[in-house]
């Protein structure tokens, strides 16, 4: 039994025991004051029988040759040698080029994968998809698609407001109230890309309201805060009702700073014509929000004045715009805090993402990171990231985007390493029917996921416990050296390796490895990275040698402070260098479901709508509490939150009675697009009609031959709609979904979700 040095994850820094190449436990880093409990799911990860083994050929495709087919999910594999797979895989890349062009590649892959900055399996496939001519590439992320756009637009930053936002700090020690749309989960604040040293977040609510400071959570769920708040559950999919309500208090109360509104932004005259109901009639009230909320109209009332009374700081968190329209939600709640005119001072304005993830709030790294070059991708292609299914499935068709319209290119090959797009993805049996257009689908990755059972050539990745790297996130100062626990697990390769005998069939090795090993790679990253910094840093040995290298940090932020303190000499990269409430950008795009201001849109999932008459329960599908995203869902503290066996799911008890349910029960949920298992649990912590089912439980169909079969396992993207936030932003809309559940009655399906598909012997293949 060993115990290695300090090792690194997105959830966390820690220790790892290790026994016969198996981790057996963790021990977070000490000076973490709330380790993540997604640690636990550590342990027993590296000789998981969820495990890919061996590089692996779906039988069909090894038979068949490549071409459209509804077996992906279903069929059988074929161990092969990795010759054998370098072999087959080179010459399907190099047909696909020659015969459909490169923009026939869309490179699906995604950024979790490993918090190491070298073995990072996003940055490994596009340096190699570019050197091989270029690929149909994503923007933006399933988290944050929405904001990805509308925010450049408004306040000419995205990576800013969570890079540089008000630190925890200066929130303890400055903001009266701190009213949050979305609330501040700090299930979320385990995580961060890149990696976590630290997680300050419950310590800082609490020194927080020791201090006299006082909450307002705006959510259907009680825990979106942890610990004592004020609670306001509206009817979901309204927070965007709610701000107007609160700023009609401010504009016909006198108690908006319009000398805020006049300096510091762009377009307030516009918006305040719609906020009266100076054109349409409707005045955006208490009284109108009440109607639509659920809301007590004189409890908004009283709440808007008590925030113009002391310091206010307006937050909203990642989860409301992953909806319909969701680009309105953080435009709505920057104009509220303008309109209290106290961004850039110390505790007072907006935030995005409190509780989204550990990064808002902590100091930002003063340097840049190490990084493994890609270079530049000779195609420019691109669809927004939750699109998937549409470039898939409508090639040559267009779709509207941020001011553009994109034509889709005609897919041949889906190239995915480092992620799990039915944990991310809307609608999965509308997923499953466009990974069955294409010719190939490869996937890269540890553990026999979903997405690798969909695929055509699985390429069978080590984990970050089994390679040498190091990792870093711009909002912690631990530079971290990652060394290997174990050795691979069976036949599994890392990444580089597999990239380096592709490119090298291919013809342009030396382009990909520029005659460098992985060690060598590590060593040169962090020598160019070393070469221009302002300040002296360890040899590499030496860093390597202590572990982690402290690095220097930005403490003490307030954000916009600088730009509040002179707009002229600090302008915002908008285009009249002001905080945009009307974007005449925007509003020239012409598109209806997002204007040139922030404004309700009636959602289509929603519990006042007609489809809730048939679908009674609105369903939050949140991130869980219990892994990142699907990330070690065979782990211990995964599997210690399951309910015979699946996803829990909880439900006020109320809704439970009328439908016969007990908790413990298993029940079918499902609407007009799917179906899934999951395990009841009564909960009066939620807004009743309101159901929550998190994300990430692998997808188990109970017929994989099916594509419209239920989920015995849990996974609530079987029902979600696969449509856009808004022709702005194609973002994920994942969150929300109208629903009708049922207690299962007889002997549930089993659970399969971690078992390895059936696998015949090579000399059968042809067969």
């Amino acid at each position: 039994m060993t115990r290695p040095a300090l090792s690194h994850s997105h959830w966390g820094a820690f220790t790892p025991e290790v026994r016969d190449g198996e981790v057996i436990g963790v021990t977070p880093l000490g000076t973490d004051t709330d380790p993540s409990p997604l640690l636990q799911n550590i342990p027993g990860s590296i000789r998981h029988r969820a495990r890919v083994t061996a590089p692996s050929v779906r039988r069909g495709w090894l038979r068949d040759g490549p071409g459209p087919s509804t077996a992906r999910g279903s069929d059988e594999y074929v161990e092969v040698s990795w010759d054998e797979l370098t072999e087959l895989l080179a010459a399907e890349l190099r047909r696909i080029v020659d015969t459909h062009g490169n923009e026939a590649i869309y490179g699906g892959s995604y950024g979790w994968a490993s918090a190491g900055r070298f073995h990072h399996a996003q940055s490994q496939v596009h340096r190699f998809l570019k050197l091989l001519g270029g690929y149909t590439f994503s923007r933006h992320s399933y988290s944050l698609g929405a904001t990805g756009v509308i925010m450049p637009h408004v306040i000419g930053t995205h990576d800013g407001l969570f890079k540089r936002s008000t630190s925890w700090d200066v929130i303890v020690e400055n903001t009266d109230l701190l009213v949050s749309f979305g609330g501040i989960a700090l299930k979320n604040t385990g995580v961060n890309h890149g990696g976590t040293t630290a997680h300050p977040a419950r310590d800082a609510l609490n020194r927080f309201r020791g201090r006299g400071g006082r909450i307002v959570s705006f959510s259907p769920l009680r825990d979106d805060i942890d610990g004592e708040c004020e609670w306001h559950a509206p009817v979901p999919g309204t927070d965007v009702a709610v701000m107007l309500a609160l700023a009609h208090v401010l504009a016909t109360e006198g108690l908006a700073d319009l000398t805020f509104l006049r300096t510091y932004c762009a377009g307030y005259e516009r918006f305040e014509r719609y906020l009266l109901g100076t054109d349409d009639g409707v005045p955006k009230s208490p009284e109108w929000a009440q109607n639509l909320s659920g809301l007590d109209a004189g409890g908004l009332r009283s709440l808007a004045r008590r925030m113009a009374a002391g310091r206010t700081l307006v937050t909203v968190s990642w989860s409301l715009q992953r909806v319909r329209h969701g680009e309105q939600a953080p435009w709505m709640g920057l104009t509220l805090a303008a309109m209290l005119g106290q961004i850039g001072i110390p505790g007072g304005g907006f935030g995005h993402g409190y509780g989204s993830m550990n990064e808002p709030g902590l100091a930002p790294v003063s340097c840049p990171l190490p990084t493994f070059p890609q270079g530049p991708n000779p195609v420019e292609t691109f669809i927004p990231v939750a699109a998937i299914s549409e470039l898939l499935l409508r090639p040559g068709q267009t779709l509207a985007y941020n001011g553009q319209t994109l034509t889709l290119p005609d897919i041949r090959c889906v190239y995915w390493a480092g992620g799990n797009p039915f944990h991310h993805h809307q609608n999965l049996p509308r997923l499953r029917r466009a990974l069955a257009r294409v010719d190939t689908v490869v996937v890269h990755d540890p553990v026999w996921t979903a997405m690798a059972k969909h695929a055509d050539i699985v390429v069978p990745s080590t984990t970050s416990l089994e390679r040498d790297d190091f990792s870093g996130s711009r909002n912690d100062p631990l530079l971290v050296a990652m060394k290997a626990v174990a050795p691979p697990y069976a036949n599994s390769r890392d990444d580089y390796t597999t990239f380096s005998a592709l490119a090298d069939r291919l013809g342009f090795g030396a382009q990909f490895t520029e005659g460098r090993t992985a060690s060598e790679w590590l060593r040169h990253i962090y020598a160019e990275w070393a070469g221009a910094l302002n300040f002296p840093v360890p040899s590499f040995d030496e860093f390597w040698d202590s572990g982690s290298l402290e690095l220097p940090t930005d403490p003490g932020l307030t954000l916009l402070s600088d730009f509040r303190e002179n707009p002229d000499a600090h302008p915002l990269h908008t285009p009249s260098g002001r905080i945009e409430i009307f974007s005449e950008t925007i509003d020239g795009f012409g598109y209806a479901d997002c204007g040139g201001h922030p404004r309700w849109y009636e959602p289509t999932e929603w519990l006042k709508g007609k489809r809730a008459e048939h679908f009674p329960l609105h369903l939050i599908a949140n991130q869980p509490r219990t892994r990142l995203h699907s990330q070690l869902d065979f782990g211990r503290t995964s599997q210690g939150s399951k309910v015979q066996g699946r996803e829990p799911l909880r439900m006020h008890p109320g809704d439970a009675a009328a439908r016969g349910i007990a908790d413990g029960d298993v029940v079918r949920v499902f609407n007009d697009r799917g179906a899934c298992l999951a395990g009841a649990v009564l909960d009066e912590g939620l807004r009743p009609r309101v159901v929550q089912l998190s994300t990430g439980a692998w997808f188990d169909p109970i017929d994989p031959a099916d594509p419209d079969s239920p989920c015995a396992h849990g996974n609530p993207n079987v029902l979600t709609d696969d449509s856009g936030t808004s022709s702005l932003a194609q973002g994920c809309t994942g969150q929300h979904v109208l629903v009708q559940i049922e207690r299962f009655e007889g002997t549930p399906p089993p659970v399969r979700a971690h078992v390895p598909p059936r696998f015949v012997p090579r000399d059968q293949s042809r067969y």
